[in-house]
């Protein structure tokens, strides 16, 4: 009897050291630790797979903007996302004379306000199915659901899904997304 006491004590807090140690863990994006003190721009920069992005950001002179207070939405999509894109997009809209360009395409990305995705679901299921998005370029994101997938779909038909929700900054929220969201 008292081995088994014993026993259901050295359980008991092997649960409560496991749990502990999970408890507020932080989220992996691009092979990096993604953690809850550090703002969207801090984060994006560990992250290997969201190199293009964040080249896009410096170039697009909007560290300061994701740098700000927020709370922001981004929509992070990656590396791969963008390699998706005709050749030579990427590189056409990195040129100092397209930065008003990449600035429309990277504000689609962000919406004000900290979605986090059961905030997004339960918005998709109480308006019929999907939801909509202002983003910070003025131009609207429709959200929608295919199984237990996000999908946001852009204003030129480009429909991406998250890869990975509710990696919590500091000054908002990043999901990663697989495919460039475009504007009309």
């Amino acid at each position: 009897m008292k081995t088994k006491n014993v026993l259901k004590q050295v359980v008991f807090t092997v649960i409560l050291f496991v749990g502990a140690l999970t408890y507020g863990q932080t989220k992996m994006m691009g092979g990096a630790e993604m953690y809850h003190s550090k703002n969207i721009i801090e984060k994006a920069v560990n992250s290997k797979d969201h190199l293009t992005l964040v080249a896009g950001v410096n170039a697009a002179g909007l560290v300061e903007t994701l740098h700000g207070k927020g709370p922001f939405t981004v929509f992070a999509p990656t590396n791969a996302a963008f390699d998706k894109l005709p050749k030579g997009t990427v590189e056409n809209l990195l040129k100092p004379e397209n930065k008003k360009m990449l600035q429309g395409i990277l504000t689609y990305h962000v919406a004000a306000g900290k979605w986090t995705a059961k905030a997004i679901v339960k918005a998709i299921k109480k308006n019929e199915g999907m939801f909509t998005f202002k983003t910070l370029n003025g131009e609207e994101l429709t959200a929608m659901m295919d199984g237990k997938m996000v999908k946001i779909k852009d204003k030129s038909g480009n429909v991406a899904t998250v890869t990975i929700a509710d990696v919590m900054q500091s000054n908002g929220v990043i999901h990663v997304i697989d495919t460039v969201l475009l504007p009309k």
